[in-house]
């Protein structure tokens, strides 16, 4: 039986190399000429796939004036040509890995056949591969089926026929390439591990270094890694890497490519590498930093959400993304945040956007938070996207009677000077709700009706008020009652959308993303489909004091389309983008629109001027400061003072500062000043303390130096009403 087994077994193996050997020399005679069987269309794709299909690249995120803040990748690789690899690494390679390189044509027939014959069983067909057959291999497995999992499993796998095609494929690019382009093709593919890839990131990440100017040992445990990265990872396996190291040393002692005593002497040395891992930077926009962190990650959401990218695309297409943030203003925004609440302030975060006003862009400069950007949350840090996200904050509180204005004044319902009441409570008979915010001592009410009261005396304003003493100091019953005027709140839901309100208002009530499939109001409905009217249901009528879940960013670009004539535009945090080849890439954006006439936006920005004089909201912080530009400004506290908030702007720069409870804690938000922010039973903050004290410290010393100071635009006697003044 012995003998018997071994003659079948040697008739297996000359089966096979006979395979082998019929398989190979198809696409030589191929290469004459002769190619043009139907079995090589499979080969003729596979190959044209490694032309056509560029490696991953890392993409890097710069600021406005083009330094770089942030890369993004999926593999590091930093992309070499063939004369930035020098001798010791071309020789490391070869000697370890494919002796005869210069020598065969794609396939080494004699260690093929040696291989074959050696794996007596016939079913081990590793080994024997020469650098362009792997060069196959690792471009498929890391480039063309990168994403592809059953295409990876078939580019490992260990069958014949898998052989068969990539030597073919192998054969056909020693007919397209020198061995030298072949070579750095090659090392710019290979895995290093750690999410290395290519000579030019190796050499870099594992000894701070250029392909270059590698040494022989250095160059000869770069070599040793390809075999199996994992396993001979330096940091992880030092001995490990050591004696594959070594191995290299003497492997290129055997091709004469290294003196025998120089090898030993080389290995004496110590691997060398950086200290405790890679020198590589962060694949995401942790890397950009504590302040900046929030901008990349914008960046990243705007181009993903707003401009259709994939994030497959995004890191690893290496594109380079100069994007609008002012580093100057954004370190600004995150000093004042952190100097009202504290990064490590339990429960409290405290955000500012800034974006600037224009009739063809509005361009985000800053987006700042007392929390750093980052994963240790122990140390105050958070990757959410707070100042940019839909988050249920508590809300926007009286900002949104911004909108209540503007929808009044676009429905000729009243002008901004139009004399008002200021009644301690108002009972609204267009809104149900019921009572619970009027005094004990009211008349009854039906529970139909909705009762609001105001946060404060406004005795001293009720004599001759209009529309724009009311925006200053934000009576809630004046405003419910221009509300009742407009008959729904569907004209102030849909003047929010228009001004700016719009990933906010198609959002979820929860501030999630909307499920038409879902079986609750709360989830299946968006915010302006939740809020406002159906059938004879008029609507929420508190949502002029702006209950709902909301983008910080988007109330700040509210403030940018009042500024800007009533010109709508997407807040873009994008300058430009370029390819991996230098090429401008077109980024698909909306475009901007007239929202509302100029000469109502114009007019709505003269009823928000007041607020930083004495008797408005944020009078207090704006005199802290020296305040002295004409501006715009509106504060907003909700009920339970369990956020509040500010948005404002001058014709050059506006924004929103929102301070809210995150992540947790019972009661509302306590302010004592600069600093002591935090969460107690029963809240004080309101929009004009800590909101208003991070935009006017922020602002302050941005403008001062640097932007002149600008009037606001005249008001449109189409809404002003009443008399003006």
């Amino acid at each position: 039986m012995r003998k018997a087994d071994g003659l079948f077994k040697l008739i297996g193996l000359c089966l096979l190399a006979g395979v082998l050997v019929a398989g190979m020399l198809f696409p030589v005679v191929g290469a004459a000429g002769v190619m043009s069987n139907q079995a090589s269309e499979t080969v003729e794709k596979t190959s044209s796939d490694l032309a056509d299909i560029p490696p991953p690249l890392v993409t890097t995120v710069t600021d406005s004036t083009g330094k770089p803040i942030a890369t993004l990748y999926d593999q590091y690789r930093l992309p070499i040509n063939e004369n930035q690899i020098n001798e010791a690494m071309k020789w490391a390679l070869v000697s370890v890995e494919d002796k005869r390189f210069y020598e065969h044509h794609g396939v080494d027939w004699q260690g093929t056949l040696r291989a074959a014959v050696s794996n007596s069983t016939g079913a081990d067909t590793q080994g024997a591969s020469t650098l362009t057959q792997q060069y196959v291999k690792n471009y498929l497995i890391n480039v063309v089926y990168r994403t592809d999992q059953v295409g990876q499993k078939k580019a490992q796998e260990q069958s014949v026929a898998r052989k068969l095609k990539e030597a073919r494929i192998a054969i056909q690019l020693e007919t397209k390439l020198t061995k030298q382009q072949i070579l750095a093709g090659y090392l710019n593919i290979v895995e290093f591990s750690r999410q290395i890839y290519g000579i030019g990131a190796a050499a870099h990440a594992y000894f701070d270094t250029t392909p270059e100017k590698l040494t022989v040992p250095q160059a000869a445990l770069l070599a040793g890694l390809v075999n199996n990265p994992i396993n001979n990872d330096p940091w992880k396996h030092p001995d490990k890497a050591t004696a594959r190291r070594n191995l290299v040393l003497d492997r290129m002692v055997d091709n004469k490519k290294l003196a025998k005593a120089d090898a030993d002497r080389f290995k004496g040395e110590p691997l060398g590498v950086v200290a405790d891992s890679p020198k590589k930077p962060p694949a995401n926009c942790i890397g950009a930093g504590p302040e900046a962190g929030f901008f990349c990650q914008y960046v990243e959401d705007y181009l993903l959400k707003a401009a259709g990218m994939t994030k497959d695309q995004l890191y690893t297409g290496g594109y380079t993304i100069k994007s609008t943030l002012d580093e100057r203003a954004n370190h600004e925004a995150k000093v004042s945040a952190e100097a009202q609440v504290k990064k490590t302030q339990p429960y409290v975060a405290n955000t500012l956007s800034l974006v600037k006003p224009g009739k063809d862009r509005h361009e985000v400069v800053a987006l700042a938070s007392n929390r750093d950007y980052g994963q240790n949350q122990d140390a105050g840090q958070t990757t959410y996207a707070l100042p940019t996200g839909v988050y249920n904050t508590g809300g926007a509180g009286s900002t949104y009677k911004i909108f209540t204005t503007a929808a009044a004044l676009d429905k000729g319902v009243a002008g901004i000077f139009t004399p008002v009441q200021v009644p301690d409570t108002y009972v609204s008979h267009v809104y149900s709700g019921g009572g619970e915010n009027c005094p004990p001592t009211g008349p009854p009410l039906r529970s139909r009706w909705y009762c609001v009261g105001n946060a404060g005396d406004y005795s001293r304003i009720a004599q001759g008020a209009t529309i724009q003493t009311a925006l200053a100091t934000s009576p809630n019953t004046t405003f419910v009652e221009l509300e009742d005027r407009l008959g729904s709140t569907a004209p102030g839901i849909d003047m929010a959308k228009r001004l700016g309100m719009r990933d906010t208002m198609a959002s979820n009530v929860g501030g999630g993303t909307v499920d038409p499939k879902a079986k609750t109001d709360e989830k299946r409905l968006s915010q302006a489909e939740y809020y406002g009217p159906k059938g004879s249901w008029p609507g929420f009528g508190a949502f002029t004091l702006g209950f709902s879940p909301l983008s910080g960013l988007e109330l700040g670009n509210v403030a940018a389309t009042i500024l800007s004539g009533g010109t709508w535009c997407p807040p873009t945090p994008i300058s430009a983008v370029t390819d991996r080849n230098g090429k401008p890439v077109p980024v698909k954006e909306a475009p901007c629109e007239q929202a509302v006439p100029e000469g109502l936006a114009n007019t709505l920005a003269v009823g928000m001027s007041k607020d930083d004089q004495p008797g408005g909201t944020s009078n207090r912080a704006a005199a802290d400061v020296g305040w002295n530009r004409p501006m715009i400004g509106k504060t907003g506290t909700t009920q339970g003072n369990v956020s509040a908030t500010f948005v404002g702007g001058t014709p050059q720069l506006a924004g929103a500062a929102m301070t809210f409870k995150f992540g947790g804690g019972q009661g509302g938000i306590c302010d004592a000043g600069p600093g002591n922010v935090r969460v107690c039973p029963t809240g004080n903050i309101f929009g004009g303390k800590a909101p208003a004290r991070t935009w006017f410290g922020a602002m302050k010393n941005i403008m001062d130096g640097s932007q002149p100071v600008l009037p606001l635009p005249g008001p449109d006697p189409k809404y002003m009403g009443g008399a003006a003044r």
